[in-house]
């Protein structure tokens, strides 16, 4: 517990705005995404292809803006509150968040991250074994579409990003709400503005690739970091704080060009450890603080893995396939046959 209590006081040196790092940040992300969407939209004249190469760029940008979204969320982009929440909720109608709102779901799972008893807000629905072979089958049905990739990352970012952020939660406040009608609006009115000038197909043409590249990137982030082999899940009454950020949270190790564009989030341990570090500051934090670099390290290529894992065994502590759970199944009913087999003869 003391040394929970020094690495904390470790990474509290770092929890503070750099007002000119912040101002850099969205001028370096800002600018470069609107030059590409003006030149994806200009080169629709001369070739398609060409608009698809400026909108897969793009869509880097638009995640790095989230990332911005995501960290004047926490508090952490500004010293003060009011401009966290004014760029907040400018970068969250470009990425289709309510500001408000998801400032408190995101609250709710840096709070609960890894807490088997307090699943269900802000998180990926995760079963466990035991959960899972006694669901209904109509549960089964549902939970395995849900984390099927295809829907995971192809329907998915539409269906949250596009659906549900636009509606308020069941007992939001006053703020919040009105926080979600005004994010609706200025949405509804950029987009009738741009279809009105560019026209409806060249704006679809230019923003639908860009919204669907960055959804499934941001999709696939926020998987990757908590949805890795040996991750942290425990019950209420054995779970820590500490323990779930440090382990249950991923380092996942991009390549710079990547890294950059995804504002650091890679640096997720780091990040679930102290949520008031700004992005541009985790990199530090993890190369100074020696305990934070012995924690799960994933690549792009390791990462790829995750993707079939799909229920939590907390007799072993990790993730496994349905595959897996078939291959179990089959082996436990072979042994109970032949224990039959044993007491009849």
């Amino acid at each position: 517990m003391n040394k929970q209590k020094q690495l904390r006081k470790d990474v509290s040196p770092y929890e503070k705005a750099d007002t000119k790092a912040s101002v850099r940040q969205l001028v370096n992300t800002l600018v470069p995404f609107f030059a590409l969407w003006f030149l994806a939209y200009q080169s629709l004249e001369i070739s398609y292809l060409l608009t698809l190469a400026f909108t897969v760029i793009a869509a880097g940008f638009l995640t790095r803006i989230f990332i911005i979204f995501h960290d004047c969320c926490h508090h952490s982009f500004f010293k003060n509150r009011r401009y966290n929440k004014i760029v907040g909720t400018i970068t969250g109608v470009m990425t289709l968040f309510p500001y408000n709102q998801w400032a408190h779901s995101h609250a709710i799972h840096h709070a609960t991250s890894g807490n088997l008893d307090k699943r269900g807000v802000g998180d990926m629905w995760v079963l466990t074994v035991n959960e899972y072979k006694e669901a209904s089958f109509w549960t089964k049905v549902a939970y395995r579409l849900y984390r099927n990739p295809l829907i995971m990352f192809g329907l998915g970012p539409t269906y949250v990003f596009l659906l549900t952020n636009r509606f308020n939660k069941k007992g939001a406040k006053k703020k919040e709400r009105w926080n979600t009608y005004i994010t609706n609006v200025a949405i509804a009115l950029i987009v009738t503005f741009c279809c009105v000038t560019l026209g409806w197909q060249n704006f679809l043409l230019v923003q639908g690739p860009i919204f669907l590249i960055s959804g499934t990137i941001g999709v696939w982030l926020f998987y990757v970091q908590h949805q890795f082999e040996d991750s942290y899940f425990e019950e209420d009454e054995h779970w820590n704080y500490v323990q779930a950020a440090v382990e249950g949270s991923s380092f996942y190790k991009l390549p710079k060009p990547l890294q950059w564009l995804t504002g650091n989030i890679g640096f997720h341990h780091v990040h679930h450890l102290s949520p008031r570090v700004p992005n541009y500051k985790l990199e530090e934090v993890h190369n100074k603080t020696v305990p934070l670099q012995n924690v799960p390290t994933i690549t792009f290529k390791t990462s790829l893995q995750s993707l079939k894992f799909r229920l939590w065994d907390e007799e072993q502590k990790t993730f496994i396939s349905f595959h897996e759970l078939k291959r179990r199944s089959v082996k436990e009913k072979k042994r109970k046959i032949v224990a039959q087999s044993k007491v009849e003869l």
